[in-house]
This record gives C-alpha cells, structure tokens and sequence, in this order.
C-alpha cells in the first residue's frame, strides 16, 4: 500500500522521473518543516500531509499540460512555492517566475530551491500587476475568482504557442465553480480525480482557460 505521504505518493503517478528528480521530490518534506518552523507557509495539518496537499495537487496541472520544453510559466500568488516549484522539478527545461506580494514566502522557496539545486526558477516580490512580461501559461492555486484573476494578468500571455493546450491560465481550484466561469466560452475544468484517486482530489480541478496575448 502507498504511504499517503511519502515519495511513493509521487512515484505512483510519475513513475518516470530522473534519479535527480527523485532526490529533489524527496528532500522537500524536511525542508518544508525546517523552513516552517522559522517562517509560516504551510499550516501543520498540510505540512504533515505534504506529498498530497501539496506536492501532488500543485503536479494535476502537469498532468492536463505536459509543458513543452522551453516553455515559461509565472506562478501567481506562489505562497510557499506552489504549484511553481513541484512544476519546476518535474520540467527542468522550462522556466518558472514565482511572484508573492508576501516576500518572506520568497525566502522560502529560495531557500528550498537553492538546498535543491533547483536553477529553473526565479521569484519577484510584487504584485502581479506590476509584472511586465509574457508567459506561455499562468498557474495558481486558487488566490481569487476568475473574473478578478484574469484582470491581474491581462497581457501576460505570450504569443507564440508551443504547447498542446493553447496557451493561458491554469488555475487549480475545488467545489462548484459554475457560476465563476459561466462568462467564459472556451474554459474546460479537468476533474483531478480522473488522474488521482485519493479522496483529497475528489472535488479538485485544474482549470484552463486560453486567453489571447492582447
């Protein structure tokens, strides 16, 4: 039986990853807890949970988008690094811009990447708004609604698409989002539980919305 936290969690639904891959995967539970004890990120009921609330939620999105290599995607509101940095592990070709308007986060997820030897990523102490660069695609982990979500990243999409979903936001959120995004024609939700079969993904989704560069 798969612990439900452990790196077996991970090796389930990603059996392919790299030796490298396995070793970074594998430190972040340590690094979690030492870096929590100094500076709050995760509550004590996720950090003890990490693999699944976490590390596993954060790679649903890999599992609807496979990021093509070469891709960039900035992580909105990225917290203590999710999903940016389970995303950046998994994809090392592809870079990650991670931005908090809470810079102590930050120092957290330098601080992990770093003992990790993570070199995909950067982060940027700002709001979102003030960022003036374009992504193939936006991740977050449910920081607002949609309608307020897409305004903060308008003209943040790149052009040029590379990837099989075209590009835009991917937005991982949970419960009855009819409403939220009955504006949108063209937003598909992808059940997490078509990919993960724990309970904790019984409701979750990874939202994808396309958006145009203008």
């Amino acid at each position: 039986m798969h612990k439900m936290n452990s790196m077996d969690l991970i090796l389930k639904y990603f059996p392919e990853l790299t030796d490298k891959q396995v070793q970074q995967f594998g430190q972040l539970e340590a690094l979690y807890k030492e870096w929590n004890t100094k500076i709050n990120v995760i509550s004590r009921k996720d950090i003890d949970e990490l693999y699944l609330r976490h590390v596993l939620h954060s790679l649903g999105i890999a599992k609807v988008m496979p990021f093509a290599d070469g891709a960039s995607i900035l992580d909105v509101g990225t917290g203590g690094g999710f999903p940016g940095v389970p995303l950046a592990i998994l994809f090392p070709n592809c870079q990650f811009h991670l931005v908090d308007s809470i810079n102590k986060k930050l120092k957290v997820i330098k601080g992990v990447a770093d003992s990790i030897e993570l070199t995909n990523i950067r982060t940027t102490h700002s709001r979102v708004e003030a960022i003036d660069e374009t992504y193939d695609f936006i991740v977050s982990r449910a920081v607002t609604a949609m309608p307020e979500f897409t305004k903060w990243v308008k003209g943040k999409i790149s052009k040029k698409q590379n990837n099989i979903l075209k590009n835009g936001i991917l937005y991982l959120k949970g419960g009855d989002l009819t409403e939220e995004l009955k504006q949108y024609a063209k937003v598909k939700a992808y059940l997490l539980s078509d990919y993960f079969e724990e309970d904790f993904f019984e409701t979750k989704k990874v939202i994808h919305l396309p958006m145009k560069h203008k």
